[in-house]
């Protein structure tokens, strides 16, 4: 046994001797509410993330931004060793509608071996893993064998506005080797995962406008426009009934999925009847040759989101709106584009609706670190040393990050390891975080310290 993993071992002993202090330092973090769309409780919380990450030995800063304030946190480590910066949020969703939870949002409680509390997944009891490894290792060995960089962001929830250009004017602070996120649910608690990127998104608005008003049906039927009919024959021109976009170009840059991506693709269990029974559906939609994951994982979308125009209530209503509305997001793959994608819909839009407006509500880029990445392989290995299981490679998440800041602005492969389980209810009533996940996470950070050292 080597000096290295003596000192491991020692660090995964104190992290079980730790048990109920790390949980008595999450409960007080997540008792302190910190709902950044309202801006209730944020820059406390930054504050309490400050002291916390000085009790786990590092030199903690708060970082004014635009928007809210981002924490930041680092122990330098021996000379020439790999450093690795660790990103989290400290933000959370709304907890409404409060009458939908069995206990109080801002009061955690533990029953039924899970953590529950609005933030406790996403993402406060996944980043604090991190903190309670890192704090170990201090504690136990006296110093990390590694650079350690913690960045914490007070907006994720917001759509992470300020990240990027934070990121981009902070290189050299944040300069690193790797990062890792813990965030997000497992796809099979059975089975730990190792993320290996993230599709991006353009989100838009469509508007189409008739009359000054509504109007009655049968005095101007036939007479005046109905902008609802328009939206819908726009819409029928940017997708068929088999579900291919036809929106010029949309899909140009899409690239095939690699030999390595279908290899760790087909080892990703996979009970699809029983995936699409949970949300009440008999079957996938068109086009029906393209498999399950590979649509999460290769496949662009063109989603409605949501559609508003006219009468809606009971009973009916005979008027012609004077307008109507559309939401749609789109989720992009490597290697697309968002501005580029963006400018594609809005010349089919000009080209099919020149009366139709379009407005940009938001994007993020889509990100990828590829499977041989060889910094994936100590990973994995703190994985299944952490959750006493090998780990499976998920090539591509349908979700969408800021990860592309780490990938594109900075240069560095990045990877995301959920430690909470598949249904931490993340933004909904009754999140939770199973104990023994978060303690899993506690292990495999500091595994992966010991790991990267070596």
């Amino acid at each position: 046994m080597t000096t290295l993993d003596s000192k491991l071992n020692e660090v995964l002993a104190a992290c079980e001797r730790n048990r109920e202090r790390d949980l008595a330092d999450l409960f007080r973090l997540l008792a302190q509410p910190s709902i950044s769309t309202q801006n209730i409780g944020v820059r406390e919380c930054a504050a309490l993330e400050r002291e916390l990450l000085q009790g786990a030995g590092l030199e903690a800063r708060i970082f004014e931004t635009a928007g809210h304030p981002m924490v930041f946190g680092e122990r330098a480590g021996p000379a020439g060793s790999p450093t690795l910066l660790l990103y989290g949020h400290y933000d959370v969703q709304p907890p409404e509608p409060l009458d939908a939870w069995d206990s109080p949002p801002f009061e955690p409680t533990v029953r039924d071996g899970r953590i529950w509390a609005r933030g406790v997944g996403d993402n406060k009891g996944q980043h604090f893993a991190h903190v309670c490894a890192l704090r170990a290792w201090m504690e136990t060995v006296g110093d990390l064998p590694i650079g350690v960089k913690v960045l914490l962001e007070g907006e994720e929830e917001c759509g992470s506005p300020q990240i990027d250009a934070f990121v981009a004017a902070n290189r050299a602070l944040l300069a690193a080797d790797l990062v890792v996120t813990a965030d997000g649910p497992a796809h099979d608690d059975a089975h730990p995962q190792v993320e290996f990127g993230v599709r991006g998104m353009v989100y838009i608005e469509l508007t189409a406008r008739g009359a000054s008003h509504d109007l009655h049906s049968g005095n101007w039927g036939g007479i005046a426009p109905n902008p609802a009919w328009a939206l819908v024959q726009l819409l029928a021109t940017m997708r068929d009934a088999d579900g291919h976009v036809l929106i010029e170009g949309f899909s140009d840059d899409v690239r095939p999925l690699s030999k390595l991506a279908r290899a760790a693709i087909a080892k990703i269990p996979l009970d699809q009847a029983g995936a699409l029974a949970g949300i009440g559906v008999g079957e996938l939609p068109p086009p029906r040759e393209v498999p399950y994951f590979e649509r999460l994982m290769a496949r662009p979308t063109l989603n409605i989101a949501g559609f508003r125009s006219g009468y809606g209530g009971p009973g009916s209503k005979t008027i012609i709106p004077a307008e109507a509305v559309v939401k749609m997001d789109m989720r992009l793959v490597p290697d697309q584009d968002p501005d580029d994608v963006y400018a594609k819909v809005s010349a089919h839009v000009a080209r099919h609706a020149p009366e139709v407006e379009i407005r940009r509500l938001g994007s993020m880029r889509p990100s990828h670190t590829p499977l041989d990445h060889p910094l994936a392989a100590p990973l994995r290995r703190a994985v299944a040393r952490g959750f006493g299981a090998e780990p499976i490679d998920i090539p591509l998440v349908g979700g969408s990050l800021p990860d592309a800041t780490w990938t594109e602005t900075l240069g560095l492969p990045s990877f995301v390891v959920p430690y909470a389980n598949h249904d931490e209810a993340n933004h909904a009533p009754n999140e939770n975080l199973m104990l023994e996940r978060f303690y899993a996470g506690i292990r495999t950070t500091a595994a992966l310290v010991a790991e990267l050292a070596g």
